[in-house]
């Protein structure tokens, strides 16, 4: 034990590499990347520090040659289920006990690793199993996620610190113990950060984790926990369980020790599990925390007075990086009659020059969607804008699964305010415009706000100041983050908080001190020093 109040290194955003052609990181990569489409691996599950195996394999699949195998992957049944609680429960006295400092050594020495010897493995394997293209996995797989972990133990120390006032004679101290039971994270297919995020935020509070991938990013999940492994995380204090949602899912919310839900993911699902516990809330031994990212509708309301070149770039970026698969992608943009020509002669050439493609060719902008579900969930929408009389494709449309999942970046002018296409989220490559009147600006405003429930991310463009106040006043609530002449998409780990509300989840801001804040149930202590021995009070004489 050392006597000393320890202060962690200040963390900084991780910078991004830039993978210029004949760069050292370019070069390591590409290198990696062969030899990961040269084999085939199995992969466990990780139960209490031990590679388990059931057989009952599943695929994972290359998103943009789905007859390219990468993997095959065991999944848990509720019998292993309950092996991974049960092995989160028996870590939890000694991962509690363990000095915060010495936890925090974990995660430091992981973003380490991940910014060095990890970083081309882990950015690969995004790429491949994800479909994301070198930028998009570089700022995702490595650069956000070694920043949640060295910022978050920031925001630890800063927690742990958090201390009450005492008066003369008394010692009042604050005890920011882990909660009762153990956590389940529950990760998407879009954001490796996401994924190591959730399951490393509690657990760097003293909690034990049980996570649970989305079956499409099982790949990268198994190289996140060979790197936890390596950063020297004890046994059983993260169990990775894959499989089907039910078969993961359904024995851990019928578990009494469930502690917490930390959770990304379709508003459907979060809506259920909430559904589920708050149906059976007697059950549990103390009130689950339940903390969630889901879905987004997500706007940029052009004001005339909006440059036309900057607001082309933001559609394009926020629209049609990562194939729209974002939950912060722009997808509802609402566009001044003033700005409509100029706008979409610029936005129909961007669009076109866009190459599509495997993340393998560096010179691609968008790749596939993440697998068949999606593809014909998104090939749908376009098909329904094609054939209805209230909307026009401008460009795109197109759609090929032959090989891979592949969909055109495609926009869209929807003709009245509520068409479909504005108010439900796509998660694909879809961006809708909606032409306004330029003296309406106000009303489109009020028509921002109400269309959609979402209320993730959204973005005004405009040169005007007045108009920059009066739609931040007005669409408060319509987004948990909100940009002013940018793109609403690209969240910065310690920059800006990402979280939003009504039906985009519960606004815990990952990326804060406020999301650590959901994952600790603090104690006070008072110790007098020389107690009273009279119990009678002045007033009584």
């Amino acid at each position: 034990m050392l006597n000393g109040i320890l202060t962690p290194p200040t963390p900084i955003n991780e910078p991004v590499l830039e993978y210029a052609p004949d760069s050292i990181e370019r070069n390591v990569l590409q290198q990696q990347l062969q030899k990961m489409l040269g084999e085939q691996i199995e992969i466990p599950l990780q139960i209490g520090g031990k590679a388990v195996t059931t057989g009952n394999l599943a695929d994972c699949v290359c998103p943009h040659d789905h007859t390219h195998l990468l993997a095959r992957y065991h999944q848990a049944g509720e019998q292993q289920t309950q092996a991974a609680i049960d092995a989160a429960i028996a870590a939890a006295p000694a991962w509690a006990a363990m000095p915060w400092e010495a936890r925090a050594a974990i995660f430091l020495r992981a973003a380490e690793l991940l910014a060095t010897k990890y970083r081309p493995l882990i950015n690969a394997a995004t790429m491949l199993g994800q479909s994301k293209t070198v930028h998009q996995a570089e700022i995702d797989a490595a650069c956000e996620l070694i920043d949640f972990l060295r910022f978050n133990v920031s925001f630890a120390n800063e927690l742990y610190r958090q201390q009450p006032q005492s008066s003369a004679g008394c010692w009042n101290q604050l005890d920011h113990r882990p909660l009762e039971g153990f956590v389940f994270a529950v990760s998407p297919f879009n954001f490796t950060a996401i994924a190591g995020n959730l399951c490393t935020a509690p657990a760097m509070l003293g909690n034990t984790i049980v996570w649970k991938p989305a079956s499409t990013a099982v790949y990268s999940a198994h190289f996140l926990y060979q790197l936890l492994c390596e950063a020297g995380l004890p046994p059983g204090v993260i169990n990775l369980v894959c499989g089907r949602g039910g078969a993961v899912g359904n024995p851990v919310l019928q578990d009494r020790r469930l502690a917490g839900i930390h959770f990304t993911g379709s508003t459907g699902v979060f809506q259920q599990m909430w559904r589920t516990v708050g149906g059976q809330i007697e059950r549990y031994r103390c009130y689950p925390r339940i903390v969630g990212e889901t879905g987004g509708k997500d706007f940029i309301v052009a004001h005339p007075s909006a440059d036309a070149e900057s607001l082309v770039t933001a559609i394009v970026r926020g629209g049609f990086e990562y194939q729209g698969q974002k939950c912060s992608a722009a997808s509802r943009v609402y566009l001044p009659q003033s700005l409509y020509g100029v706008v979409v002669d610029r936005l129909v050439e961007a669009t076109r020059s866009l190459k599509m493609g495997a993340p393998t060719d560096f010179q691609n902008f968008v790749a596939a969607v993440i697998d068949r579900s999606a593809f014909e969930s998104i090939s749908e929408y376009i098909s329904y804008a094609q054939k209805s009389a209230d909307a026009e494709v401008l460009i795109g449309g197109r759609c090929d699964g032959e090989r891979g999942f592949f969909i055109e970046p495609t926009v869209v002018v929807a003709r009245t305010p509520d068409f479909r296409l504005l108010r439900e989220e796509i998660f694909g490559p879809v961006v809708t415009l909606y032409v306004y009147q330029d003296r309406q600006f106000d009303q489109v405003l009020e028509l921002c706000d109400q269309t959609s429930p979402y209320a993730l991310t959204g973005a005004i463009f405009a040169n005007d100041r007045q108009a920059v106040e009066k739609a931040s006043a007005k669409l408060r609530q319509a987004a948990g983050n909100f940009y002013i002449n940018d793109k609403p998409t690209g969240a910065v780990v310690g920059q800006q908080p990402f979280g939003g509300a009504r039906a985009s989840g519960t606004n815990d801001k990952a990326g804060s001190v406020l999301n650590l804040l959901r994952w600790i149930s603090p104690r006070t202590i008072k110790e007098t020093f020389v107690p009273p021995t009279d119990h009678r009070y002045p007033y009584m004489r």
